[in-house]
C-alpha cells in the first residue's frame, strides 16, 4: 500500500455526501498550535479582562508515536463503526451536531458503552465565524447541555463547523467550559486519499486526523476507518485518546 493513500472502500466512495460537514476544508485560519492565544481584550464582550482562551489545535505536541482518529457528525450510519471500534479498542474521538446526530443520540450511546469520547460540534452546525457573541454561545453552551442531558457528559473540545472560527468563538467556547478547540492536520477523504492542511504530507506523532463521516450504503466509513488503521501501523505509530492529551 503506498503511504498517504488508503484502498478505496469502493465506487461509490466517490459520490460521498457528507452530512451536517459539506466538506472537510482546510481550517479557515493558522491554529495556535499547543500554545493558547491572548486573552480577550479589555471590555470585549462575552470575555473578562485577561481570560484565558482555549488554544486551537490541529497537532499536539508529543514524542509518542500516536495519532488521534476523529469524526463528525454521522459516523452513525455505518451499522459496522462502533464493531471496528470495539474490535481495535480504538479510543476515536466524536463530534456531535445535535441536529444531525441528535436523531440517532441512541446509537451514540452504544459507540460511547465501546470506548468513543463525544464532543461538541454546536447545535445547528452554523458556520461561526462572525456571529455574535450570543449566537456564538448558544450553540456552543446549547450542546454542551444537550449532550450533559443526554449522554451525562459535559465535553471539554470543541470543533467549530467547517473549522471556521474568530476570537468571539473562542471566547463563547471559554464561557461553556471548553478547555481545547480542535482542528485538523490530516483529512481522510471519501476517495481514500490523506490530504494535509499544512506540512509534510505524512503522517507525524500528534497528529490529529478527520475521518469524513459515513457513506450513504453504511458500508464506507468502516472500510476506510480499516485502512487507514493499516497505513498507520505501516508508519509505526498507534491511535490515542485525544482527551488524554489535551
Amino acid at each position: 500500500m503506498r503511504r498517504g493513500r488508503l484502498r478505496p472502500a469502493g465506487a461509490a466512495l466517490a459520490a460521498l455526501l457528507l452530512t451536517g460537514c459539506a466538506q472537510f476544508a482546510g481550517p479557515a485560519q493558522p491554529p495556535a498550535g499547543a500554545e493558547p492565544p491572548a486573552g480577550a481584550e479589555p471590555g470585549a464582550q462575552g470575555g473578562d479582562r485577561g481570560q484565558r482562551l482555549p488554544p486551537v489545535v490541529d497537532h499536539v505536541r508529543t514524542t509518542d508515536p500516536v495519532v488521534f482518529l476523529t469524526f463528525d457528525d454521522s459516523a452513525e450510519r455505518d451499522p459496522h463503526f462502533a464493531d471496528t471500534v470495539r474490535e481495535h479498542r480504538l479510543p476515536v474521538t466524536l463530534f456531535l451536531t445535535d441536529t444531525v446526530a441528535g436523531p440517532a443520540y441512541g446509537h451514540f450511546a452504544r459507540l460511547r458503552s465501546v470506548g468513543a469520547s463525544l464532543q461538541n460540534h454546536t447545535l445547528d452546525h452554523r458556520s461561526l465565524r462572525g456571529l455574535p457573541y450570543a449566537g456564538q454561545r448558544a450553540e456552543i453552551c446549547g450542546q454542551q447541555t444537550k449532550l450533559r442531558s443526554r449522554f451525562g457528559v459535559r465535553p471539554h473540545l470543541f470543533r467549530p463547523p467547517y473549522g471556521r472560527y474568530d476570537t468571539t468563538t473562542l471566547r463563547a467556547a471559554a464561557d461553556c467550559g471548553i478547555t481545547a478547540v480542535v482542528l485538523w492536520r490530516v483529512a481522510l477523504n471519501a476517495d481514500g486519499d490523506l490530504t494535509y492542511t499544512r506540512g509534510e504530507h505524512r503522517l507525524h506523532p500528534g497528529d490529529v486526523v478527520a475521518v469524513t463521516p459515513d457513506h450513504p450504503t453504511g458500508t464506507g466509513l468502516s472500510a476506510r476507518t480499516e485502512a487507514l488503521l493499516e497505513t498507520i501501523e505501516e508508519q509505526g505509530l498507534r491511535v490515542a485518546d485525544l482527551g488524554d492529551y489535551l
